[in-house]
């Protein structure tokens, strides 16, 4: 079961993660810092990645769970932010920095997810 749940947490989280990097690309490109951009994105998907990944990958997805799977994100975010920071002292640029991050990023949101999210599902 944790196989077939993380391999179709990747394949949702893959398609958010193209729109979310997209957006991401986008508002750094038009201006926005970095912090920011991440933000904005982030906020922007979360609506549509709770019902995808709650309904898709762990079978449903209440409005009660909705806060934590909010908190999750925001704790996701400060990790981002973060790391990217990090990768830009080392020398990367903001896309390639972020791109970076993306997988492990994934795998922790996966984890928390399903252990403080969505266990009940």
């Amino acid at each position: 079961m944790l196989n077939s749940q993380l391999l179709r947490f990747l394949l949702v989280g893959g398609l958010n993660t193209v729109v979310g990097y997209a957006l991401f690309a986008v508002f750094v490109w038009i201006g926005l810092p970095y912090p920011a951009a991440i933000g904005l994105a982030t906020v922007l998907g979360v609506a549509f990645n709770f019902q995808s990944t709650g309904r898709l990958v762990f079978g449903g997805a209440r409005l009660s769970q909705l806060g934590r799977f909010v908190g999750v994100y925001g704790f996701v975010y400060l990790l981002n932010v973060g790391s990217v920071a990090l990768l830009l002292r080392a020398g990367l640029n903001v896309y390639v920095a972020n791109a970076v991050v993306l997988l492990p990023l994934a795998l922790v949101a996966f984890v928390l997810q399903r252990r403080f999210v969505f266990a009940a599902s």
